[in-house]
């Protein structure tokens, strides 16, 4: 009996020995000032449109923008016609996310309206932004009414 319970205690700790005890972790990769900026941008998504607005209860497209800069401690101009203004312009071959697009919508052939690009893959540049009739959303600039009203990029950051 006294061997059979030694020969159960030996097998026994033998094969809790073999437990693995390397525990593996989620580290979720560090966010970059520009995927904060984006996701700042992004927690708008839906909200309804209203002019001079920088709350979820209505944005209007630069204040979308100036909001998302500016939790992050990056202060830009309110307007679009003035961010229009600020950082160096960037040629859509060379655009990235994070940078500004600017847009002449009226026929006022002034800049009035802005968008954040939040991806670039295969050459489609999708952008975030606030429009009068959707609220916030996401459009690509390879849409018809965008690729015509583009005017220029902005590098800010």
């Amino acid at each position: 009996m006294k061997k059979t319970i030694l020969l159960f205690l030996i097998i026994s700790t033998s094969l809790a020995s073999c437990k693995s005890t390397k525990r593996t972790t989620y580290t979720p990769k560090k966010q970059t000032k520009t995927d904060r900026i984006i996701a700042n941008a992004n927690s708008y998504k839906g909200t309804k449109y209203k002019y001079g607005g920088t709350s979820k209860r209505g944005i209007d497209c630069s204040g979308l923008i100036y909001t998302a800069f500016q939790k992050e401690n990056i202060q830009l101009p309110r307007v679009s016609t003035a961010m229009a203004k600020t950082g160096k312009n960037v040629s859509l071959q060379n655009i990235r996310k994070g940078d500004l697009l600017f847009f002449k919508t009226s026929r006022k052939n002034k800049i009035n309206h802005v968008g954040l690009v939040t991806s670039v893959k295969n050459g489609q540049i999708q952008f975030i932004h606030a429009t009068t009739s959707r609220g916030v959303i996401k459009s690509f600039l390879k849409e018809k009414y965008w690729k015509k009203a583009y005017t220029k990029a902005k590098r800010v950051l």
